[in-house]
């Protein structure tokens, strides 16, 4: 039926003659229906699972029953005849068929397909049994099957020296340890049999073997079924006969140990040791004293000191480059020769490709752990069921670096080892942070899920040991140029996993390549450049005590003059540290400049300040008198919204900055992100700004963010700064300046005391008298000044200084506080429809009284508290300090640079803009992210800036009477 359905169909699809209707139709009636309650699920069985007398059928995936006089075979995927039974034909699975044998041939040979008599017993398969030494024949040499099986004896005399192999099934030449020692192929007294071989009781070969495997991370040891089985005959093949390959066995089973020596045992370790120092006559391999003729190359020997004259003495004789076509050069070519845990060697191989990387990846990412000048990290998690499948036995490897010489002959430089769980003396010697305690090795395994089995080879392992942790550390000559590197580090970590739920269970594995200099002569010189400047820092700071001092007037050294000394070294370390760190990149000390920038900001902030209203009225008018019921004539009131005005547009440049702190940290993200200039700080030779997505991306480095971010930020500062200076202030705008003129205009002078007695004065009288005026005569006024007509603006007759530093007299400073305290009385300003009618006058009054006390001040009408205008001196200048103590006069000093702006954020943008840039990096270094730090750095500027305003305009109005409600 089925066939002739096929055949139907496929005449059909030749003929296609039939249409689509019709063989849908054949089809619905030739082929199987699924019907409705027809189930897709069946029992689950393992092939353990099934019986003595069943097998499991692979196709079915079930347990199936053996035929008649049949049994499961040793795999349960087939069935085998009984004992006492021959095959007759056999198909596989239950397609056997089996005969049982005649009375006189109870035996079956080794292939089960005849019977045969046996002249022995037979065994529980139903073979042929032959006594130890004898081999079974079966069959004559050309095929032909005997009547009666026969067991040969193996000529164990001088003739032959054979026994019987371990299949029993033909006679091979006995061991040669037999035969050397006892001339037979027997081990009898006064020999020794050990380890499978015979050794003469005259040899010193020690016989106090233990097997224990040591797992010092978890403090355990037990017998390893490992070491019980083969460290005897491995030790003793390499003692007695030199056996290359039992030598390496012995090294493998010491480093499974973690090179764990103690001379009163004899373990693996004391075995390999015990060799190593009894045959010192058999010379060294390329005379490295450390590595023995026939022994594998494992320690660096046990000398305190050793380790720091391996590592950083000679130089490898060769140079490595960021740049270059050749790849020897950029291309740290580690190679690895590598062998099983018999012994064997396997092949020499490179370490690209993830040989010593267990985490999986692209093998482009694997490899530039080996591209020079490129620091790598790669960690993951490895579940233990796939270690247990990946590794069943340890691989070893003995690293070497390859490198060419001038000649271009090729060498390769032996790569140390720093094993972190190796213990000398019961003690973790190479987790010390001091390198002459360390106790250097060669070679290395990954996984060891071997030396942890008890009991049975092929059982789950009780413990296994993982190297955890790979580290390779390259370091780098001081003082050169040329590339050249010290013998490189591996240091490796091992972890020992106590195995109870495998599959519950973990391992976090990591490996990483780092480069290391020696930094003891930056320290110094760093340390060099701290002392000089920070003594500089000092002087300056007394300096600028000093200076403060006779500003305020005080000849006293008091508490206050400490802290204000504290204030100031504060600041200027912070300059001091912020230079070492721009230019060594050290970036821990950079919050000192934080206690600077909250000194300026409260400082100005705290400021007196006092707006001189020139203006005088024009005329008198005839005004009501309430109360009294009559008229009188009363002066003409002057007008305070020039006043509120100029003050207004103080309280505006308050905050004004030579750069644009959105335009800063957009630019500088910009960079960093977009262009691709973070890539710099990468720990890689490369120096390209961008990375395509399949390369390995090397970890940053906080010194490279440091120095890249701030390199970035004070390039853009800069440029900003001189375009500001340049052109902007040139041919736009320049508010410091234009401040100035409209003080002229407005007829309104300000008198500024930064400290007590030290402050600053802009002249603003109008040189036309009289600034409340109307358009016409305002402009009459702007023309006249522009054509000369008029007199000159400074306040020394025929000069244009308006901007002065004032040093004040103490007799002045107690005047200016005695009015000063009637108008600030209530630490605030007067409201203006809240106040009290007679509060209100009192302010108004000791503002009046204040006006006039300045300006005659200024017109020199008080001759008890004068003062005189001179030039400072150059030196005076560069310290930023005033020799002359105003005693019975005021001195002004002329400024045509403008320093009352050392009061607003203008005359500090050096301070801002290293602040800024300090809290940039603080950010980025806290969380390595520059998008989080440009948007916090210009969230403090904006809370600052915002500070700053709210608390001076509070300030400005309680010290001018003018009400912050008109401050915009």
């Amino acid at each position: 039926m089925a066939t002739g359905g096929r055949g139907a169909v496929v005449a059909m699809a030749a003929g296609s003659t039939l249409s689509s209707a019709s063989v849908t139709l054949f089809l619905l009636l030739v082929l199987p229906r699924v019907s409705q309650a027809q189930t897709f699920f069946f029992s689950f069985r393992q092939p353990e699972t099934c019986g003595h007398n069943q097998y499991f059928d692979i196709s079915a995936l079930s347990c199936v029953a053996c035929g008649s006089n049949q049994r499961q075979d040793a795999r349960g995927t087939s069935c085998v005849c009984l004992p006492g039974f021959q095959m007759i034909s056999n198909n596989g699975g239950p397609d056997i068929t089996c005969k049982k044998c005649p009375e006189h041939m109870k035996g079956v040979t080794e292939d089960g397909w005849n019977c045969i008599s046996c002249p022995g017993g037979l065994t529980a398969e139903g073979k042929c049994h032959c006594p130890t030494g004898h081999i079974l024949v079966e069959r004559n040499v050309n095929g032909t099957l005997l009547s009666q099986a026969t067991c040969e004896l193996c000529d164990e005399s001088e003739n032959s020296f054979t026994v019987a192999n371990a299949l029993g099934n033909r006679c091979v030449r006995c061991e040669p340890a037999f035969i050397n020692t006892s001339k037979s192929c027997a081990c009898s007294e006064p020999n020794i049999l050990t380890g499978g071989l015979c050794l003469s009781s005259t040899g010193n070969f020690p016989l106090r073997m233990i097997s224990t495997a040591r797992y010092g991370e978890l403090g355990i040891s037990f017998t390893s079924e490992w070491f019980a089985k083969y460290l005897q005959s491995a030790a003793a093949a390499c003692w007695v006969y030199g056996n290359l390959t039992s030598c390496q066995a012995l090294g493998n089973m010491c480093v499974m140990n973690m090179n764990y020596y103690d001379s009163s045992t004899f373990d693996a370790c004391g075995l390999f040791q015990f060799i190593f120092e009894n045959t010192a006559a058999l010379g060294t391999v390329h005379s490295v004293s450390f590595w023995r003729q026939n022994l594998p190359w494992l320690f660096y020997g046990d000398q305190l000191g050793l380790a720091p004259q391996i590592l950083s003495t000679t130089p490898l004789p060769t140079n490595f480059s960021f740049k270059g076509e050749n790849q020897q050069s950029t291309k740290l070519k580690f190679i690895a020769a590598s062998y099983d845990v018999r012994g064997n060697f396997l092949k020499w191989q490179t370490l690209e490709g993830g040989i010593l990387q267990l985490c999986p990846d692209t093998e482009t990412r694997l490899n530039a752990a080996y591209s020079f000048g490129t620091t790598y990290q790669q960690s993951c998690e490895i579940p233990v069921p796939k270690i247990l499948t990946d590794f069943p036995t340890p691989t070893f490897y003995d690293v070497y670096l390859e490198y060419t010489d001038e000649n271009q002959h090729q060498y390769i430089w032996a790569v140390p080892v720093l094993n972190l769980n190796l213990q000398h003396k019961k003690m973790f010697v190479n987790k010390d942070s001091s390198s002459g305690k360390w106790l250097l090795t060669r070679r290395i395994f990954l996984v060891d899920t071997l030396s942890g089995r008890e009991n049975d080879l092929g059982s789950q392992p009780r413990l296994i040991r993982v190297a955890t942790q790979i580290s390779l550390s390259i370091h780098l000559v001081p003082n050169t140029k040329n590339g050249n590197i010290y013998p490189p580090l591996i240091t490796i970590a091992y972890h020992d996993i106590d195995i109870k739920d495998p599959s519950s269970q973990s391992v976090k594995v990591s490996f990483s390549v780092t480069y290391e200099m020696d930094q003891g002569e930056a320290h110094v010189q760093t340390d060099i450049a701290l002392g000089v400047l920070g003594g500089l820092a000092v002087l300056s700071s007394l300096l600028k005590t000093a200076g403060w001092k006779r500003r305020i007037g005080s000849p006293m050294i008091d508490l206050q003059t400490v802290a204000k000394f504290l204030v100031y070294y504060a600041g200027d370390l912070a300059n001091v540290f912020f230079i070492i760190t721009v230019g060594t990149g050290l970036y821990w000390l950079i919050f000192f400049k934080a206690l600077q920038f909250l000194h300026k900001l409260i400082s100005q902030i705290t400021i007196d300040i006092f707006f001189i209203d020139w203006e005088r009225p024009k005329g008198k008018v005839l005004k009501a008198v309430e109360g009294e019921g009559g008229v009188r004539s009363a002066t003409v009131p002057v007008s305070i919204w020039r006043t509120y005005f100029v003050a207004n547009e103080w309280n505006e440049i308050q905050t004004v900055r030579k750069i644009n702190p959105l335009f800063q940290v957009l630019t500088v993200l910009f960079l960093l992100e977009v262009v691709g200039f973070k890539n710099l700080a990468l720990m890689d030779s490369s120096s390209s700004l961008s990375r395509s997505p399949p390369s390995y991306i090397a970890p940053y480095s906080r010194i490279l963010r440091y120095a890249v971010s701030s390199a970035l930020w004070l390039v853009i500062g800069l440029i900003q700064i001189v375009f500001f200076a340049v052109f902007y202030e040139r041919f736009i705008e320049d508010k410091i300046r234009q401040f100035v003129d409209l003080c002229c205009m407005s007829n309104i002078s300000v008198f500024l005391l930064s400290h007590r007695c030290f402050g600053y004065y802009i002249h603003g009288r109008s040189v036309h008298g009289h600034a409340d005026t109307n358009m016409e005569e305002m402009n009459m006024n702007l023309k006249r000044e522009a054509e000369n007509l008029c007199s000159q603006r400074g306040l020394v007759p025929n000069t244009d200084g308006q901007t002065f530093q004032i040093a004040i007299s103490s007799q002045m400073r107690q005047h200016y506080d005695r009015i000063h305290e009637t108008l600030t009385r209530k630490n605030g300003p007067a409201r203006l429809l809240s106040s009290s009618g007679s509060t209100f006058e009192q302010s108004v009054k000791a503002y009046h009284t204040m006006n006039k006390f300045l300006g005659s001040f200024i017109d020199h009408v008080h001759k008890e508290m004068d003062y005189f205008i001179k030039d400072k001196l150059l030196l005076e200048r560069i310290l930023g300090m005033e020799f002359m103590e105003p005693m019975e006069k005021s001195i002004f000093y002329n400024d045509e640079g403008y320093s009352f702006s050392s009061v607003l954020y203008y005359g500090n943008e050096a301070t801002l803009l290293i602040y800024d840039l300090m809290f940039f990096c603080v950010v980025d270094l806290a969380c390595q992210n520059f998008i989080l730090a440009a948007f916090l750095t210009y969230l403090q500027q904006e809370i600052f800036r915002f500070i700053r305003n709210a608390v001076g305009q509070k300030n400005l109005a309680s010290k001018t009477l003018v009400d912050q409600r008109f401050l915009i």
